[in-house]
């Protein structure tokens, strides 16, 4: 993903949560003031034979079918609090993709372990970033941002952790993507959650359109999916 194809796209979801792109930029620069070096993604164990498990943070991420395709795929990149999910279930994970928003501690103690976490910065974690980053390993943080990337940090395209994962797993060659522990339609979700859910779908789909892929999570949702905002052909 090139920040010029990701640009328009992340104008419409600013636009939509009325986000300020000066407060994104803040959090991007304060990540990169922090960090005294930092992890390349092209580093992941990812490549053009790669079977890469995208987990998401949702309740099916506990069944037994969903933990047997973590386990089958040759890398795991996951999204926030189903890092420590898996690991209950004993799936380590190769990356974690999170905006510091929930379990510190597990994104301070993978760095520790050599294990990369792609930290996100935006206008709304800037306190999370400066508590959490300075106890990290910087040579197992991955910085990215969602508006333009800028020194170290990086932007692989994506909005929620989970799709950026996705995103990110794409960025670096991954042969095909397996989806994990995503519900779109979680009942438990609060309205703001359930509109970010939305636009993950509609950026899954657009990234499905990009690689020539079809995604089985977003099978029997592709007729409902708003896709004016997103630059498909």
């Amino acid at each position: 993903m090139e920040f010029d194809d990701w640009e328009p796209v992340y104008e419409a979801i600013r636009r939509d949560f009325g986000y300020d792109r000066a407060g994104d930029e803040r959090g991007r620069n304060r990540l990169a003031s922090l960090l005294e070096t930092s992890f390349d993604p092209a580093e992941l164990p990812i490549g053009p034979e790669t079977t890469v498990a995208v987990a998401g943070a949702g309740p099916s991420l506990e069944t037994d079918r969903a933990l047997e395709r973590a386990r089958e795929a040759d890398v795991v990149v996951a999204a926030s609090t189903a890092v420590d999910t898996l690991a209950a279930h004993g799936v380590e994970v190769d990356c974690m993709v999170t905006d510091l928003d929930k379990n510190p501690a597990t994104v301070e103690r993978l760095t520790e372990r050599g294990v990369p976490v792609a930290v996100h910065g935006h206008g709304d974690n800037l306190d999370a970033i400066r508590t959490v980053v300075p106890n990290c390993d910087h040579d197992y943080v991955l910085p990215t941002t969602q508006a333009a990337p800028q020194g170290p940090v990086r932007n692989v395209g994506g909005f929620t952790d989970g799709d950026r994962a996705a995103f990110l797993a794409d960025h670096v060659g991954a042969a095909r993507l397996v989806f994990v522990g995503w519900d779109f339609d979680d009942p438990a979700v609060d309205p703001p959650k359930a509109r970010k859910l939305e636009w993950a779908e509609r950026l899954l789909f657009w990234l499905e359109t990009r690689r020539d892929e079809r995604f089985a999570v977003l099978d029997g949702r592709r007729d409902t999916i708003e896709t004016t905002a997103l630059p498909i052909p």
